[in-house]
């Protein structure tokens, strides 16, 4: 194991005890790589290279300036939870966010002009949960005006919504400045599509610094939330141009798919339009067999099985370096659920040094 990896596995467990002592994260703000006890266990060049990693970033960030900050994510975000499950969208913009520039809320801006939003790029139009965040930032705004960046609300509620989606607790670190511009090119030409294969996939998390076991754990991401019909309908009928189903999806499984995706009225092996409203308007759990199964544990049994949604997850059977990942943590949940949380904790440290400006957005959807 690495340097880097085993720096991070050793953060991420020194916060998990730290918020397992206090459950409301009332921990001591300095950060990791400043703290003393640190640095005689890792040794003073380690140190210096967690305080590189994290220089901006702190454990429990807003201890002084806005305490109540996490607690208030957290409960609007059960309370929001409560009335629609809201976790897999927060976990999807997140992701969307944080895969773009890094983790800056670049995503939330609104276009303004002749600037563009990432948010009308075709990656990101189906996001929903843009209302949520304003949610939140306005109860955080009547708290503590102007503390509490877009940036933290994003990357704070997405693990809430992993927590609810019954994932596992994994730290975050905040103090990140929001973004002043958007970058939809960037949107459009990074963000990893449902349709691609698995060279395609492993180049696409690589530019970002994720391995194979890591891009495998990330897209286990995919255990909770719906997809619509019309990201995978080309899988159901003429693949590639073969006039039939994709040959990686069970047989029984792509009439179950058909007939979920298709009106009631038409016949289960006649293939909708790809403008066809029902493959914009219906939706198939991504834990279809049902909820409560716990996170990950139906994902990767059933790409083990030829039952996954999107090409993309069932091409993780395929490799040599992605396939055994699959397998392991299809038995054993609880493993996944740690590797996830360390992928998610790298995911939102992606270029923390190299966002040189930014501020504390007053409103999320535009700069002040």
């Amino acid at each position: 194991m690495d340097l880097t990896k085993k720096l991070s596995i050793f953060v991420f467990l020194l916060c998990v005890l730290i918020s397992l002592r206090n459950q409301k994260a009332a921990t001591d703000s300095r950060s990791v790589a400043e703290d003393p006890s640190t640095r005689r266990s890792l040794g003073e060049d380690d140190s210096h290279s967690i305080a590189g990693v994290h220089a901006r970033l702190k454990y429990d960030y807003y201890s002084d300036s806005c305490p109540s900050a996490e607690r208030i994510i957290r409960s609007t975000v059960r309370e929001l939870h409560e009335m629609k499950n809201v976790g897999p969208a927060l976990l999807r913009l997140a992701f969307h966010d944080c895969f773009v520039m890094g983790c800056d809320a670049s995503i939330l801006l609104d276009s303004a002009g002749d600037v563009k939003s990432e948010k009308d790029t075709p990656p990101n139009r189906s996001i929903k949960a843009f209302e949520h965040i304003d949610a939140i930032k306005s109860i955080l705004e009547h708290e503590c005006p102007g503390i509490v960046s877009c940036a933290d609300i994003v990357v704070l509620s997405a693990r809430e919504g992993v927590l609810l989606a019954g994932g596992q607790f994994y730290p975050v670190f905040t103090g990140r400045l929001d973004s002043k511009t958007s970058y939809p090119e960037d949107a459009a030409g990074s963000l990893p599509s449902p349709h691609l294969n698995l060279g395609e996939a492993l180049r696409s998390f690589a530019a970002k610094g994720f391995d194979a076991r890591e891009t495998v754990a990330l897209l286990g991401a995919h255990s909770t939330g719906k997809v619509h019909c019309s990201f995978f309908y080309n899988r159901l009928y003429n693949f590639s141009g073969t006039n039939g189903p994709d040959p990686s999806i069970n047989a029984e499984f792509v009439m179950v798919l058909r007939s979920q995706c298709s009106n009631s009225s038409s016949q289960p092996s006649a293939a909708p339009s790809p403008s066809s409203a029902a493959l914009e308007d219906r939706a198939v759990k991504m834990d279809y067999e049902g909820a409560g199964n716990g996170f990950g544990e139906v994902y990767y049994r059933s790409l083990l099985e030829g039952k996954g949604l999107l090409f993309v997850d069932q091409q993780l059977t395929a490799g040599d370096d992605t396939r055994p990942w699959v397998e392991a943590y299809a038995a054993d949940a609880p493993r996944f659920r740690r590797d996830f949380g360390l992928a998610m904790f790298k995911l939102s440290h992606l270029h923390v040094d190299s966002a040189v400006e930014g501020e504390v957005r007053l409103n999320c959807r535009k700069v002040n």
